[in-house]
């Protein structure tokens, strides 16, 4: 049996400890929080203990941590986590600045343990097909990648601070996707922004509103645009063209029935959100961190993979900032 400490009893970590108790391999033992109450009610609805970050990384029973905290306490829980030489999972991103990543990932590396970041939308059957599609080369030559990621009301402006922003909290996942589609790290990012939807996220320092372009080395263009509003739900699209046709992956809904008649044709809106969106791509994430504790696979996911997508979001903020295409060195 796999036993695994938690960090983070939030929203994500409801997810997560869901999927590892109802794995048969794998034991959620502790649960970790800054808030006690909130540890408490997770612990208990899984059959766990709230203990101390020491006590729960002293134990050699723990075989892997899930971080599943805030972002500014990744990189520190890492680096405790492969001292203690336990297999990781995290939440992206790995810490909002770019050193303090490099530190993370140094200690990784000194620890030899697995690590898997939390970029769960390479796992969903849809997205993923895309881009195994497009990496065996179905679509021949990759010329053109188009993201759409749209949320369905924007989070609390009190959330932005500690989030990192549209770029760093949101897109990331896009980045992540597109450099792994690619199949390159791009070498040139323009991003724009705009605040069209809540005053107080412009206040925040943050926009709500972006698109941003990049080019590879190969001369392959990729557009990823966001927004923290869509009124029809959760939008995640995706289409890759290339020199031997196209592949897309388009919204998911609660029913696949349609009714036609002579007033028109109506369908189901997409999901409302990723909780209900992205369920399989969650649970097949912790399957695979599972299979890796047990020597079964390699992190699909590395730091050296988050590191790009953490490096992709800065410089699309810092030509947001500057209002000029920004050349790459990842």
């Amino acid at each position: 049996m796999i036993n695994i400490c938690q960090f983070g009893a939030g929203r994500i970590g409801h997810i997560h400890a869901a999927n590892v108790t109802s794995n048969n391999r794998a034991k959620l033992k502790y649960i970790i929080d800054v808030n006690q109450e909130s540890a408490q009610l997770l612990a208990d609805k899984y059959g766990a203990s709230v203990v101390s970050i020491e006590q729960a990384l002293a134990d050699s029973e723990i075989n892997g941590v899930i971080i599943a905290s805030s972002t500014n306490t990744h990189a520190d829980i890492i680096e405790a986590a492969a001292a203690a030489g336990k297999a990781i999972f995290c939440e992206k991103p790995i810490d909002l600045n770019l050193k303090r990543a490099d530190e993370a990932l140094r200690a990784v590396e000194n620890a030899g343990i697995p690590v898997l970041l939390g970029f769960n939308r390479r796992f969903d059957p849809s997205l993923g097909s895309v881009g195994e599609a497009v990496l065996r080369g179905d679509v021949g030559q990759l010329e053109m990648l188009s993201i759409i990621s749209r949320d369905p009301v924007p989070p609390p402006a009190g959330y932005i601070a500690h989030s990192g922003g549209l770029f760093l909290d949101m897109m990331i996942h896009d980045f992540d996707m597109a450099h792994w589609i690619l199949g390159e790290i791009p070498v040139e990012i323009f991003a724009r922004g705009s605040n069209l939807i809540d005053p107080a996220i412009g206040a925040a320092g943050d926009i709500d509103t972006a698109m941003v372009t990049m080019t590879t080395k190969s001369g392959a263009l990729c557009q990823i645009s966001n927004s923290r509003r869509a009124t029809y739900g959760y939008d995640q699209r995706i289409e890759a063209f290339g020199s031997d046709g196209m592949i897309m992956a388009k919204n998911h809904t609660s029913s696949q029935i349609e009714t036609w008649n002579a007033k028109g044709i109506t369908r189901k809106k997409p999901m409302y959100s990723f909780l209900e969106r992205y369920v399989e791509a969650f649970r097949k994430e912790m399957e695979h961190f599972i299979d890796c504790i047990e020597g079964k696979a390699t992190p699909f996911i590395g730091m050296h993979e988050g590191r790009i997508a953490l490096a992709l979001a800065l410089a699309a903020k810092e030509s947001l900032k500057t209002g000029k295409a920004i050349t790459l060195k990842i």
